[in-house]
């Protein structure tokens, strides 16, 4: 048998196909389960073994070629297929679109809005600073010792090696780099570069190793610094007040401070916000902001963490202490987002689940306002 002219005759039937469905007819005649050239493969096993020799190798070569010849023959249609499409098809990018944009604005860039529509109201400006920090900024300056267990590498993302950064108030040291662990270092970095006095809230990313249902390594935080003079413990307090008031959108709001210890503020408060148990349309119980916090069915809910800036991080400024005095507080964006709308899960802001995302999002035009609210249930 003549094996090459079977193969010079099925691959001209193959250039010759017309279309995709000719080729696929094709194929199946030819290396399909009943096709001529499968036909042939299933007659080796009744050859001697010289004749399998022989023929063996013809047989697999012919069908070798055919798979070639079919594989550049649907490439080539496909292509073609494709260009008559593109020349075919026109879209006239002055008409209006057809359907209503369905993006939405995630709850943690909405809550940042929220909050900076807040402070702008209280007289606050936005400040900003690198989220790869080098350890004077992040600490040191801070009031950290060197022996925090913040400092621990099983708390904060180090980059590798010894190379760091030159820091000039370190007496020219280089510093060990990291990713921020909180947003104290624009704080520093803003009364280094601008002095006081100064009302700033830092909104932004930080990091640290943690992860569950309340913590993931990536989150958001939102700090804020007041330096002026004859600061004192009851303007914080008004301030704090104000701004959940405002936020949560409710007067009721009862606010307790307990003493605590940070090492940049001195002394060191942690705001509790009263609660009470309510029972939800699911039948469970839940709390709900408000109340007074002691009543029966009441309870209290650590939120934030706060105080007097420690005269130490003054003088690392480079403010005069004796002169310049004021407050600051930091609490997570995106636990004030599961408090206020309802989220169970901090895990579920990063998962990029779009069922989530519908739910929970943000409609682009509901720019939060003081006079029309801050806040839209989504």
């Amino acid at each position: 048998m003549d094996y090459e002219k079977l193969g010079q005759e099925a691959i001209a039937q193959i250039e010759a196909a017309s279309d995709l469905d000719a080729l696929e007819a094709l194929r199946v005649a030819l290396i399909g389960k009943q096709g001529s050239v499968s036909a042939l493969l299933k007659t080796m096993g009744g050859l001697s073994p010289e004749d399998r020799t022989l023929t063996g190798p013809k047989i697999h070569g012919l069908r070798e070629s055919v798979n070639e010849a079919l594989t550049a023959r649907k490439a080539a249609l496909e292509a073609a297929e494709m260009g008559a499409r593109l020349a075919s098809e026109t879209i006239d990018l002055s008409l209006p679109s057809q359907g209503v944009p369905t993006g939405s604005v995630h709850p943690v860039s909405q809550v940042m809005d929220e909050l900076a529509e807040i402070f702008a109201d209280l007289g606050f400006a936005v400040a900003t600073g690198p989220e790869i920090e080098d350890d004077w900024h992040n600490f040191t300056a801070l009031n950290m010792p060197e022996s925090h267990p913040a400092r621990a590498m099983h708390d904060t993302f180090y980059f590798p090696g010894d190379a760091g950064q030159m820091s000039p108030r370190e007496g020219g040291n280089a510093t060990r780099m990291l990713l921020r662990t909180h947003t104290s270092p624009v704080q520093v970095r803003t009364m280094l570069a601008q002095g006081a006095p100064l009302r700033i809230i830092a909104p932004g990313r930080v990091y640290r190793s943690d992860s569950d249902a309340t913590h993931t390594p990536m989150f958001h935080q939102v700090e804020g610094l007041v330096i002026d003079r004859d600061i004192h413990l009851g303007h914080l307090k008004w301030t704090l007040e104000t701004f959940l008031k405002a936020f949560f959108e409710r007067d009721d709001l009862v606010l307790r401070l307990r003493p605590s210890y940070f090492p940049f503020t001195e002394p060191s408060v942690e705001v509790d916000v009263g609660f009470a148990v309510e029972t939800g349309p699911d039948g469970k119980a839940r709390r709900v902001l408000g109340g007074s916090g002691d009543a029966p069915g009441h309870g209290w809910m650590e939120l934030l963490g706060s105080d007097m800036v420690n005269r130490r991080v003054i003088k690392f400024a480079g403010l005069d202490p004796d002169q310049w005095q004021g407050f600051a507080f930091g609490v997570g964006v995106d636990r004030l987002a599961m408090l206020k709308y309802g989220m169970d899960d901090l895990r579920a802001f990063f998962d990029g689940d779009l069922r989530w995302l519908r739910h929970y999002g943000f409609s682009a035009f509901d720019q939060p306002t003081l006079s029309g609210g801050v806040g839209a249930r989504p």
